[in-house]
């Protein structure tokens, strides 16, 4: 468990050392399955071992659990490289307009100091280049929960859950298409994946441990994805990329049931050794993930494109960080990426007293726990399924 009195201080050696570690991370199964699995449909076999798979007896066996989500995939069908779906080719001047709200995405802008240094083209720059930046772990995001799925395919025994799999695996390769598309459109290419969540993606994808990868990916990245969807969705000034965000989201509501579904039937049935591994891992992670994304170190990069020294900003966004009740403010938006994720973990029953204090520093635990379950930006993805619905019909949309 991660000792919360020492979050703060944990997280600021984490972002100047740049050889941190995750905590070691859980031994995995060497055959494939693993002992939390507690419901037949999630069954898993060894992926090197194809045998299982071409049981006779396989076949019949298939729980019902997924079949409204496999059922409901051609509501939501859409192709990136189809102009009735998306038109790249719509302009948009990121020399001189922001693509979202500058300061949401760019916590930099929040800074005064920071701030100042800049004029106004700066600005304009220092914030699409961060959301740049956003964006590019975003599809790396988006590439890892491809590769998942994928490998998911080779370990879930039941036929169900197996196709469910496969489904979302097609579902995330048109991300990858999606969003690499829209990038070569206003920038060209992508940034590098971040260090850390390069070594997430590599933890959770290449584990052969279940519930690493569903808990992992479908719970915590996911989560983390709806919640930077609906505020890029809320606060961009582009149409390409709110039409975009839209159908995307519109796919990542249903992978964020088949995590709920494990849940749903996996969590009441731990042990509580076994309750407390998935907790003090999933808290892990998340506070690997919170300190990522405003870690100066990650966008050297960019800083210095404005003129920028990062160790600079490092200082003056810590100092900020610590005196500024602006940051608590806007973890408590509904919204909010990191508010999304918590609630996630909260609703699934991961989170109990041995670790709440970790999240209570940034959200309101209280307020979470009488909120319904519902993730943020599901109106946006049934406003994203019934519009495709009317495209998949042939009608027009306006």
């Amino acid at each position: 468990m991660v000792d919360n009195s020492r979050n703060i201080r944990f997280a600021k050696v984490a972002l100047k050392d740049q050889g941190f570690k995750v905590k070691k991370s859980w031994q995995m199964s060497r055959n494939g399955k693993n002992a939390l699995t507690k419901d037949p449909a999630y069954n898993a076999v060894n992926p090197n071992h194809f045998i299982p798979m071409i049981d006779e007896e396989r076949y019949g066996d298939r729980s019902d659990a997924f079949d409204k989500i496999i059922s409901a995939t051609h509501k939501h069908f859409w192709d990136p490289n189809d102009k009735k779906y998306l038109d790249y080719d719509q302009p948009f001047d990121t020399e001189n307009e922001h693509i979202v709200d500058p300061g949401i995405f760019c916590l930099e802008l929040s800074v005064p100091n920071i701030a100042n240094k800049l004029d106004e083209k700066q600005k304009i720059k220092l914030n699409n280049e961060s959301f740049r930046f956003v964006l590019s772990q975003i599809l790396h995001g988006e590439q890892g929960a491809l590769s998942l799925s994928a490998s998911l395919c080779h370990v879930l025994k039941d036929p169900g859950a197996q196709e469910y799999a496969a489904n979302q695996t097609r579902e995330e390769a048109r991300h990858v298409t999606g969003f690499t598309k829209y990038i070569q459109a206003r920038w060209g290419k992508p940034y590098k994946v971040g260090p850390t969540l390069g070594r997430v993606l590599e933890n959770i994808v290449s584990s052969d441990v279940v519930y690493k990868k569903i808990v992992g990916m479908q719970m915590l990245i996911e989560g983390l994805a709806m919640g930077a969807f609906a505020m890029a969705h809320e606060d961009t000034r582009d149409p390409l990329l709110q039409t975009l965000l839209k159908y995307v989201m519109s796919d990542e509501a249903f992978h964020h049931k088949f995590g709920k579904i494990w849940a749903d039937r996996t969590i009441p049935k731990l042990s509580k050794s076994e309750h407390n591994k998935v907790e003090d891992w999933a808290e892990t992670l998340f506070v690997d993930l919170l300190f990522n994304l405003i870690n100066p170190w990650e966008k050297k990069e960019i800083y210095q494109s404005v003129g920028l020294d990062h160790k600079f900003v490092m200082k003056e966004m810590f100092a900020y960080i610590d005196e500024s009740e602006v940051v608590k403010q806007e973890m408590k938006k509904t919204n909010n990426i990191f508010r999304v994720l918590v609630k996630t973990l909260l609703k699934a029953h991961i989170i109990t007293d041995r670790t709440k204090a970790t999240y209570a520093e940034f959200v309101d635990m209280e307020e979470l726990n009488n909120e319904d379950d519902t993730v943020a930006g599901q109106e946006l993805a049934d406003e994203g399924v019934r519009r495709l619905s009317i495209i998949n019909a042939g009608k027009k949309v306006a």
